[in-house]
């Protein structure tokens, strides 16, 4: 059966109900219902039947959400994630762990939690957006978001390389930095009372040192124990750009309390190494009471000057970025004096 209209010459086509058939040897067709004073909406459906689909009526009550997962912003971080290639740095394809991290990344962005919390949002059962299904996680616990953090710690001198090798080049910039983060428990080897940045006193903390391409992408990240200094952590950063990255020159960027005398003679030289750091308070005293004499450029437009000191090692030029009326005042921000190596 099928539904034909006929054309009725100035009136409405006819809308027939039709059944065809053989006879003789020929196909021939008889009509079994006039629909034609039936509403459009009914024909529509009525020829939805025919063709072997499923009616819904139109009232609310016909299709019942029991469930509907946010997507939206899933498909922002996870497709620029893929984008950028962080899915294939990660690890290959079809890799449970590499997915389990990649969810912890995207999660990290949209809703940070705990590790109990991002098993549970990734859940089928307990799932707060698409992303375990886009994944393809099925159930998650958080033992084995442990276990996955583990399987990225084997890998992270291999990501670490790969980064470098994208963002790093000889003579580039390299910018490095600490700071710490305190933490709840007793378990962690790493954690020791330290200087807080957090202003958490009385809680245990890790110390960690993050190396950034020019830009201030992140390539190269380290822990130490909560108790170690910021000055000593340079000592494996040193080793890491000439050994694992395999540079052989590059200049490091670094506050006055990173980049010390001290790392400059036993780390950064020997190594080959150029810095670019700040000088501390009682080394620019030094250098004003010395009688330093500054080499201005065009005052009206240029506030930048450059020197030459016998307390600059190895004739190293420092900078400084206040015009000489104020130079005074540099001893008490000297924040302002750069030493370049």
């Amino acid at each position: 059966m099928y539904i034909e209209a006929v054309p009725n010459r100035g009136s409405p086509p006819a809308i027939l109900l039709r059944e065809s058939y053989r006879e003789a040897g020929k196909v021939k067709k008889r009509t079994l219902l006039n629909l034609s004073d039936w509403p459009h909406e009914r024909i529509a459906g009525f020829k939805a039947l025919l063709k072997g689909g499923t009616v819904i009526p139109q009232d609310q009550d016909a299709i019942t959400i029991i469930r509907s997962l946010p997507h939206g912003h899933v498909d922002a971080v996870l497709g620029t994630a893929r984008k950028i290639g962080l899915d294939r740095l990660l690890g290959p394809d079809g890799n449970r762990c590499r997915n389990l991290i990649l969810a912890l990344v995207v999660n990290r962005i949209l809703d940070p939690g705990s590790k109990l919390a991002a098993a549970r949002a990734l859940s089928p059962d307990t799932a707060t957006s698409s992303l375990g299904e886009q994944l393809a996680l099925g159930v998650v616990d958080e033992d084995e978001l442990y276990s996955a953090l583990d399987w990225l710690a084997v890998r992270q001198p291999a990501i670490e390389a790969a980064l470098a090798k994208r963002h790093f080049t000889g003579g580039t910039l390299v910018l490095y930095d600490v700071s710490s983060s305190y933490l709840e428990g007793r378990c962690c080897p790493l954690a020791q009372f330290g200087y807080s940045r957090d202003g958490k006193r009385g809680k245990l903390q890790i110390v960690y040192g993050l190396l950034c391409a020019p830009d201030g992408c992140p390539v190269a990240i380290e822990v130490f124990a909560g108790s170690t200094a910021d000055p000593t952590t340079l000592t494996s950063q040193v080793t890491k750009l000439k050994e694992r990255f395999g540079l052989d020159h590059v200049v490091l960027v670094g506050d006055r309390g990173m980049i010390t005398q001290a790392r400059i003679t036993e780390d950064i030289k020997p190594a080959g190494l150029d810095w670019i750091t700040a000088l501390r308070a009682p080394a620019i005293k030094a250098l004003l009471d010395g009688g330093m004499e500054m080499a201005w450029r065009d005052r009206s437009r240029d506030r930048e000057g450059q020197v030459r000191s016998g307390l600059s090692p190895g004739g190293s030029r420092i900078r400084t970025l206040r015009p000489p009326a104020t130079v005074s005042s540099v001893v008490a921000s000297s924040c302002s004096v750069a030493w370049e190596g």
